[in-house]
Order: structure tokens, then C-alpha cells, then sequence
């Protein structure tokens, strides 16, 4: 299925969007994630061995979503968002070189400056795990554009509303909104950009119009970065949907915070994690290409004036 160009166009100037997968309890789980769109109409997502959750769950479950709904620096005025549902296959190959997928890495350097320093030394010994990655890709079956909906991020010391106790209302409380991430009748994944208001029991949510969601295992998404996809952070606050009167409330179990501090310790601990990927499926540590990373990373420095 092919976007109009209009809709391609805002889709491309997008610098994230949350993608959505099925976990193996059927909660929706959302992560920002950089996507980009193809000629044939399909997304390319990459992740890295360190947060391969999201590979192992489209490997179970094919069925997933695509919401770009923070316009954060895409040069866009009150860009209307763009949800996509689809599908989605994950080979079990690990990818080390940008070979075929140039344009990809290409974007990243382009949007992300900071991320060319990783394929030079010293770097490169702590940021190895980063460039073994696991190609997604995403053919949609429906698109669906919606309103803009503000998505300020204000001070991460901000404390939740007095009484408001329940988990990650502090997380939640410093977003002006978060993605939800519910499900259909048939059991297939629906994002959705919603303002979210907490109470003792939990957060009141709004779905989106085109959404029919039902009552079951749910999620809410808040994330942030800058217009050069720096500070970077994410949090999940993983429940269950149930209606409240006319509305929806999710109620939470759990919060995950994938990302942690950005600092030593989550890089160890992407690390590990990579570490535990191929040693529990006995597979020697790839070689990662990285005279060709280098090119592209160079390239992109040149088109930016050096920047």
C-alpha cells in the first residue's frame, strides 16, 4: 500500500515514530524508533541485539503498528500525525554492514549527528553491540491521518499531581501526552496519540476515532528528543484497558524504562543483553563493517558543512 504524496512527504520529515508489537501476553508495546520508507511502499525499522524484544515478538506475531505523531525536528508546523497498520517479518540474520541499506544509515547520520562519532575510535570498543542489528520490515495494510496533538515534554523533576500514587503517574505527569497502545477486535495492535489525566485507579485516556479498541492489555508510551534526536528518552507504563463510564482508563501493572540513564551503565548493560542474544544461540560475535559505516558517517558530515 502506497501513502499519497502529500501524506509520504509529512511521513519522511518525521524524525521518530512509536512502533508498536505484541508482546507474548498480548499487550501492545510501543518504542520510538527511526523507520524509513521505501519505493515499494514498505518501512525499514532496525534494532540492535541490545533491544531485540521488539524482533522477537514480530518473529511470534506479525502484526504490527506505526504512529508518526511527534514532530520534533522535522521542520513541520502542526504536522498532522499518520498511524499505519500493517505487518511485519524479522529475519533471523544479523546485520553488521550498511551494504543494501545505505539510504538508512544515511538518514541516521544525517538526523542524528552525534551517532557518526560512534564508528571512530575509542568509541567504537563500547558501541560495537549498536551496529549488530535486526532488520524489520513493515508492509502496511491500512493509513489513517490524524490531527496534530501536542506532545510537550516539560521538566523531568516534575512531581505527579498530589493523591496521583499509582505506577509511573511521576513519568507520565511531566508529558502533556503519551501514545496508548491497545488493541482491536481481532487482536491486532492500534496506536493512538491521547492526553492522559490520573486518578487513584489509574489514567484516563482518549482513543482515537478510527480506533474501535476493546477492553485488555494495554500500554502507554511517553518519549522525547531533541531536533538532533539527542537526549533521548523513553518509558512504558504497561496495564490494562477498561472501560470507565464513556471513557477508558488503563490501569497500571508495571513501568519499563528501556533506555535507563543513557549513561555507563545502560551501555553495559546493552552490552550484556547483546552478549546474551548470541550466546543463547551459540553464534560467534559478527564483525561489524566498519570502513564502510565510516564512508557513509564521513558523507554525511560533508553535507551538513562539517556539522
Amino acid at each position: 500500500m502506497l501513502l499519497d504524496a502529500a501524506v509520504a512527504e509529512t511521513v519522511d520529515a518525521y524524525r521518530t515514530c512509536e512502533f508498536v508489537t505484541l508482546a507474548r501476553d498480548g499487550t501492545p508495546i510501543a518504542w520510538p524508533t527511526a523507520a524509513l520508507r521505501r519505493d515499494d511502499g514498505t518501512f525499514l525499522i532496525t534494532t540492535s541485539l541490545a533491544f531485540a524484544q521488539k524482533a522477537l515478538n514480530v518473529r511470534r506475531d506479525g502484526r504490527v503498528a506505526l504512529l508518526f505523531s511527534d514532530p520534533t525536528g522535522s521542520g513541520l508546523d502542526a504536522a498532522e500525525q499518520v498511524f499505519v497498520s500493517g505487518t511485519a517479518v524479522c529475519p533471523e540474520e544479523i546485520v553488521t554492514s550498511p551494504a543494501g541499506d545505505e539510504a538508512y544509515w544515511s538518514m541516521l547520520f544525517d538526523r542524528q549527528p552525534d551517532s557518526r562519532r560512534y564508528v571512530d575510535l575509542p568509541a567504537r570498543w563500547l558501541m560495537d553491540w549498536y551496529y549488530l542489528r535486526l532488520l524489520i520490515t513493515v508492509t502496511p495494510t491500512g493509513i489513517t491521518t490524524r490531527p496534530s496533538l501536542s506532545v510537550r515534554s516539560g521538566d523531568p523533576n516534575v512531581a505527579a499531581d498530589a493523591g496521583s500514587s499509582v505506577p509511573g503517574a511521576d513519568i507520565l505527569a511531566r508529558f502533556s501526552t503519551a501514545v496508548l497502545g491497545a488493541r482491536d477486535a481481532s487482536g491486532a495492535p492500534l496506536l493512538m496519540r491521547t492526553p492522559v489525566q490520573a486518578t487513584p485507579e489509574g489514567f484516563l485516556v482518549e482513543t482515537a476515532a478510527d480506533c474501535e479498541v476493546v477492553a485488555g492489555p494495554a500500554s502507554l508510551l511517553v518519549h522525547r528528543h531533541d531536533d538532533r534526536l539527542a537526549g533521548l528518552y523513553n518509558a512504558v507504563v504497561r496495564g490494562e484497558l477498561r472501560r470507565s463510564g464513556d471513557g477508558w482508563l488503563l490501569v497500571p501493572h508495571r513501568v519499563v524504562e528501556p533506555s535507563g540513564d543513557g549513561g555507563a551503565r545502560t551501555l553495559r548493560n546493552a552490552r550484556r543483553a547483546a552478549n546474551t542474544y548470541l550466546r543463547r544461540r551459540n553464534l560467534d560475535r559478527p564483525r561489524v563493517d566498519w570502513p564502510a559505516l565510516k564512508t557513509l558517517a564521513t558523507a554525511s558530515a560533508s553535507r551538513a558543512g562539517g556539522a
